[in-house]
């Protein structure tokens, strides 16, 4: 995105429109003795005023903002409610006392004459947007506007759950957009959001503390994607289909491989809530002026990270996740995976590996083969062309580098692009590419995916059950997953949100990664979500940072994470 034009959220759009037809209505009526008050027009932009700013509207304050008498402007409010504009919900437990709120209809409404009322602005009177408007029209941004997802609509009914609900995070970019817009979904599902959120580590260990707990701390928990068959044997999260019809979430909308991930067993244990694949980020601007084309293999990326890599500048070629542990072992896993190798011996299928029947067990660790010591190897190379502090690098780490203009590419979750696509002193901001990795020698180009799941605890009592179902499916719906990305979210996991014509104008890294999808690079196989994998990604992160720091050879490496891995397996299957 170019710093210099920067489209603005559609919050702002919207209350900046409003703002106008309330001024324009006051010139027409302060201008001319027979034009009166539209009550009905006046209701609307007070309404949708409210919900955008999160304000409990009341049919008192409705009627106050029309400008008419009142008893004109209750049967006005009345015909709304009648026309399905207006939903009602009470406020009180006798019934007695109701808010007022736009409805799905009103919203969708106002979504399209809004973008009609700024499209007429711009052909009559001209502006600088008008040549991106034609852009729009000519690749599909005219057709798409039909399909607009409208603004975050409220339940009719508030949720009822004792205390409010209880959320369990984790502590990335996205889940934090939820929290600064607490008070638009609290007034969403009509109770107050209470959420905690750590990080990866922490998260894993609080859900599992949680679940031997005789009633769950929480009403929906965040699921690394990874985690979702330990989760499921360890009857952690319920399956979704025990509470739920499934189909009211509308699982064709999601990103493939995203929702296959969230199933263990063939049985859904979460709604995919961010889909996140790593990508390569790799600085147009420094490319083309070193002549370089974006990198398609692995041997492509050590000759662009050589001829990038400036030390005596200040700039080195490529961060990457190397700290110990954790962070390097998702790196060897994904690394394996660009050389064709999964982590596990798992059949192959048309475009990768299956690894959608791994309840059924009878899987071995693949760690020391030809297609791991090419890994190795290739982590061993680009450690050449890395900056000095790189086996302390963890998920932010590495970013930070490349956002403040000290790394000239870094592999990097599409979460964590708001260090720099939101920051316009970031000499990445608008100048930085997106692939998926590139592929050695008998692999091929695929995007490895992560990201969270919302699911429901098992141990949850059944009181709170109904009220857990109705708020994951408003946290994972289009227009909560549209709110997320207008707030500087860059994850997204359904293909509706991508075709969103505000959200593909946010970032070009929506289309990049619906075209992954599209592509079938878009692939959870990498990380295979059996019980073991959290022990496997540990092992293969001590065991290659050892490596790393000289102190086993590549071979060596492979055999101890083999060995380990091995074992682990075996005692996990004779419990």
């Amino acid at each position: 995105m170019d710093k210099t034009h920067r489209s603005p959220s559609s919050a702002t759009e919207m209350l900046d429109l409003l703002s106008f037809l309330e001024e324009f209505s006051d010139e027409l009526e302060g201008s001319f003795d027979l034009v009166g008050p539209n009550p009905h027009l006046r209701m609307m932009l007070h309404l949708l005023r409210g919900h955008v700013e999160a304000r409990v509207i009341t049919p008192t304050s409705a009627i106050g903002a029309s400008r008419v008498p009142y008893a004109t402007a209750n049967r006005r409010l009345k015909e709304m409610v009648a026309a399905g504009l207006v939903e009602q919900r009470p406020r009180t437990a006798s019934g007695k006392s109701f808010s007022i709120h736009p409805s799905d209809a009103l919203l969708s409404q106002w979504t399209q004459l809004s973008g009609r009322i700024r499209r007429m602005c711009q052909a009559r009177f001209g502006g600088e947007t008008q040549i991106d408007d034609t852009k729009d029209y000519y690749f599909g941004g005219s057709y798409s506007a039909a399909r607009s997802i409208p603004p975050l609509s409220v339940l009719t009914e508030p949720l009822r759950v004792a205390g409010g609900l209880r959320v369990l995070a984790h502590g990335d970019p996205t889940f934090m957009v939820m929290v600064n817009l607490k008070r638009q979904f609290e007034q969403a599902i009509g109770v107050r959001i209470n959420q905690r959120a750590f990080s990866i580590d922490r998260l894993r260990q609080e859900a599992l503390r949680n679940a031997e707990k005789a009633a769950s701390r929480y009403d929906i928990i965040a699921v690394d994607l990874p985690w979702i068959g330990e989760f499921a044997e360890r009857g952690v999260l319920m399956p979704l289909d025990q509470v739920m019809d499934i189909a009211r979430l509308d699982p064709a909308d999601f990103h493939t491989a995203g929702w296959t991930a969230a199933h263990w067993g063939g049985r859904a244990y979460g709604v995919p809530a961010q889909t996140t694949p790593e990508l390569l980020f790799y600085r147009r601007d420094l490319f083309a002026d070193a002549g370089l084309e974006p990198p398609r293999t692995t041997d492509d990326l050590l000759v662009a990270a050589k001829t990038l890599h400036q030390p005596h500048r200040g700039r080195y070629g490529i961060a990457w996740n190397a700290a110990r542990g954790t962070a390097l072992g998702h790196t060897v896993l994904m690394a394996m995976a660009d050389f064709g190798q999964p982590v596990l011996d798992l059949p192959r299928i048309a475009g990768g590996f299956d690894a959608a029947h791994l309840a059924r067990g009878g899987y071995r660790p693949t760690i020391d083969t030809e297609a791991g010591l090419q890994a190795a190897e290739f982590l061993l190379e680009l450690l050449n062309y890395s900056p000095p502090d790189i086996l302390s690098m963890s998920w932010y780490e590495r970013v930070r580098p490349y956002a403040a203009g000290k790394a000239a590419m870094a592999y990097g979750y599409t979460l964590l692009a708001p260090y720099f696509e939101g920051d316009d002193r970031s000499p990445a901001c608008g100048q930085t590419g997106y692939l998926p990795h590139p592929a050695g020698p008998g692999g091929r180009t695929i995007a490895p995916v992560g990201g969270y799941v919302l699911g429901i605890p098992a141990n949850l009592p059944p009181e709170r059950v109904p009220a857990a179902v109705d708020a994951l499916a408003v946290f994972t719906s289009p227009e909560a997953q549209k709110l997320f990305v207008q707030n500087g979210s860059r994850t997204n996991p359904r293909y509706s949100v991508a075709a969103d014509p505000e959200v593909r104008r946010a970032s070009t890294i929506f289309e990049a990664v619906d075209e992954m999808s599209w592509r079938d690079e878009l692939q959870f196989w990498p990380r295979p979500p059996v019980p073991e994998i959290g022990g496997i990604v540990q092992i293969c992160g001590e065991e290659f940072h050892d490596m790393l720091r000289g102190s086993v050879s590549p071979r060596q490496a492979l055999r101890n994470a083999q060995g380990r891995a091995d074992a682990l397996i075996r005692s996990d299957q004779t419990k």
